[in-house]
C-alpha cells in the first residue's frame, strides 16, 4: 500500500443508522460511507435520508444493488432491468446520486461456471457501467463475499469496474486472498481501487481475537490492542487501500482510526500468507 493512506470507510451492515454516528465519524476525519439497497430490511437508504439527509452531502456514499425483496425474505438477480432500477431508486431514496454502486455478490446467481454465466455477469456490469454513464451513479464496483466463481467468467474486453470489494484480515482463508488479488489483477485495479470488507469476521467481539496476539505483524504495536492490530492488518491482507468496518459506536470508531498510524511489517505479512497456505497460520498468532 505504499503512497497510499489507509482509509476507513464507515459500513452499515447491522448498524441502527443513528444519526450520533455519522456525526461522530465526521468528527473522526470518517468521511466515506457504505451501505446496501437490502440492508436494514431494504430500509437503509430511506432511513439514512430521513435522519442524516443534511450530513449525507459531507461523505461520499456507495451503495450496492443484487439483493431484492421478496415474501418472507429476500432474493438475489443479475437482471440488467433490475439492476439498473435499483440504481435509480437508490438516487431517489438517498436524494443524491451515490458516489459508488457495486455490484453486491455476483457469485450468488453464478452457478456453473458457464457460457452463461459469463454472459451473465458481463451483462450485469454492463448495466452498472450504463447506469453510471447515464449519471445514476458517479462510478460501479464489484462487491464480492468469494470472488471466486467470477475468475474464470471474465471477458476483459467488457466493462471495469472502479473499485472492487473483498473480505479482509486475519480470518480470511488463502483461496479467497489469493483469488481475490488475481480477480483485481484480471481488472487492472490496483491496491487503490481495491477495498477490504469484514476485517473481524463478522464480529469484533468473538472469542478469537482474545486468543490472538495480531500486534506481531506491525512494527510497533505496544501501544495497540489486539483488535487495533488486527484491523490495522487487514488492508494488507490482501492488500487494500480503504476498509469497510461497521459499529454503532463512535468511541469503537475512534479506536480503529488511531490504529491507522502504526505501520504493518510486510515481510511477516508474507510469512503468514505462507503459513495459510500450508494450513498452519496457528503457528505465527
Amino acid at each position: 500500500m505504499r503512497g497510499t493512506d489507509p482509509r476507513v470507510v464507515l459500513g452499515l451492515h447491522r448498524s441502527r443508522h443513528e444519526r450520533r454516528l455519522l456525526t461522530g465519524a465526521l468528527d473522526l476525519g470518517v468521511t466515506a460511507l457504505d451501505t446496501s439497497t437490502n440492508y436494514l430490511g431494504f430500509r437503509s437508504h430511506q432511513v439514512l435520508a430521513r435522519t442524516a439527509g443534511d450530513l449525507l452531502p459531507k461523505f461520499t456514499v456507495s451503495t450496492k444493488v443484487g439483493y431484492f425483496p421478496k415474501p418472507g425474505g429476500a432474493e438475489h438477480s443479475l437482471d440488467p432491468v433490475r439492476l439498473q432500477a435499483a440504481v435509480e431508486q437508490a438516487a431517489k431514496e438517498l436524494g443524491r446520486e451515490p458516489d459508488l454502486v457495486f455490484l453486491h455478490n455476483p457469485e450468488q446467481s453464478l452457478r456453473d461456471s458457464t457460457r452463461r454465466d459469463q454472459d451473465v455477469l458481463m451483462q450485469a456490469c454492463a448495466a452498472l457501467d450504463h447506469a453510471a454513464a447515464k449519471g445514476m451513479c458517479a462510478a460501479w464496483g464489484v462487491a464480492s463475499w468469494d470472488p471466486a466463481p467470477m475468475l474464470s467468467l471474465l471477458d476483459r474486453t467488457g466493462p471495469r469496474p472502479a473499485v472492487l470489494m473483498v473480505r479482509a484480515g486475519l480470518l480470511v482463508g488463502a483461496r479467497v486472498l489469493d483469488t481475490a488479488e488475481a480477480l483485481a489483477k484480471a481488472w487492472g485495479l490496483d491496491g487503490g481501487e481495491v477495498w477490504g470488507m469484514s476485517p473481524f469476521g463478522g464480529s469484533a467481539s468473538t472469542p478469537v481475537w482474545d486468543k490472538i496476539d495480531p500486534r506481531v505483524f506491525l512494527r510497533d504495536g505496544s501501544q495497540l490492542t489486539c483488535r487495533q492490530a488486527a484491523f490495522r492488518t487487514a488492508y494488507h491482507l490482501p492488500r487494500v487501500s480503504s476498509v469497510a468496518v461497521g459499529t454503532d459506536e463512535p468511541a469503537h470508531l475512534g479506536e480503529l482510526v488511531g490504529a491507522l498510524a502504526d505501520d504493518v511489517e510486510e515481510r511477516t505479512v508474507q510469512e503468514y500468507r505462507s503459513l495459510l497456505r500450508d494450513g498452519l497460520s496457528g503457528q505465527l498468532v
